[in-house]
């Protein structure tokens, strides 16, 4: 039976007109992009999934992110997500485009076949509306980014950026330690000061023409002052949230096929893979109110 019969859930809410756009991280950081992105679209609903039980992703094989973030889309489809946003630069780097091209043509293709012609569902990505904005930013054309291993050893940023202009120079640094340091509320210490400056000479230290550098993280922005202030104002980073709402409202003026189907409550729940009360208590680093999740399993 295809997947997204299995959940009656997801049929009645279909007939009902409930429509929602989805969210996805492995953790926690997507969060700063589904605030963005209620800041800009307050009026849509919206149900975010952070796979925390399974994370960090970056350590993960390609075949284990593609498995894991596929899972996830499907049981967001489920829900009745017409739209899901991979808030994840690991899960954007690394299975988005084989989703796209592998997955979604016969997932449509069964929605049309099963009593849902009307209904069409889609996956969208953080990295290229991030790199789009990066051309017009730069003075010098050298361009840092800073990611997790994942997203750095997938060099999703660099081909991307080389589509939109194959004049920048582009240079990546790993940055393994600053997601850890602040999922556990680190990132305001002496020692994750040292962090945090050492990947940034390090950096700096392969290219000092740099002028321009991409926060290729969801979680980055919450240290982001911390980096601008060690930077200075000679240096410009690009955090993904405002990108990504701005991106993704330009895409449903585009596109009124999905926009006409999405439901406007303004409500958004949350889910996760780990205890739904630890997940609750650390999301309240990335918004600015409190949030109550429920607990679900994808496997």
């Amino acid at each position: 039976m295809p997947f997204f019969l299995r959940n009656s859930f997801f049929c009645s809410n279909f007939a009902a007109g409930i429509m929602k756009i989805g969210v996805f991280d492995s953790g926690y950081g997507g969060l700063t992009i589904l605030e963005a992105i209620r800041r800009e679209l307050p009026q849509y609903d919206y149900l975010y999934l952070g796979d925390n039980a399974r994370a960090p992703y970056g350590t993960h094989s390609f075949d284990v992110i593609y498995r894991y973030t596929l899972q996830a889309v499907k049981y967001l489809f489920e829900q009745d997500c017409t739209l899901v946003i991979l808030a994840c630069n690991t899960a954007s780097a690394k299975a988005l485009r084989t989703i796209q091209q592998r997955d979604l043509p016969e997932i449509n293709h069964q929605l049309q076949i099963t009593n849902h012609q009307s209904r069409r569902v889609n996956v969208l990505g953080v990295i290229r509306p991030t790199v789009e904005a990066v051309p017009a930013l730069t003075m010098t054309r050298h361009i840092g980014i800073l990611g997790t291993p994942a997203t750095v050893s997938s060099e999703s940023y660099v081909m991307e950026l080389e589509k939109i202009d194959s004049s920048l120079v582009i240079t990546q640094q790993s940055c393994p330690l600053w997601v850890p340091l602040i999922e556990n509320n680190e990132h305001n210490t002496p020692g994750a000061k040292f962090f945090i400056e050492k990947y940034l000479d390090e950096l700096l230290a392969k290219d000092h023409l740099i002028d321009t550098i991409v926060l290729g993280c969801t979680h980055y922005p919450l240290i982001k002052k911390q980096i601008d202030h060690y930077l200075g104002d000679k240096i410009t980073t690009i955090a993904q949230g405002e990108l990504e709402a701005k991106s993704l409202a330009d895409y449903l003026s585009r596109h009124p096929e999905y926009r006409s189907k999405l439901s406007a409550n303004g409500t958004c729940h949350y889910l996760t893979t780990e205890n739904a009360d630890r997940f609750s208590q650390s999301a309240s680093l990335f918004l600015s109110s409190p949030v109550q999740a429920a607990h679900i399993d994808l496997e």
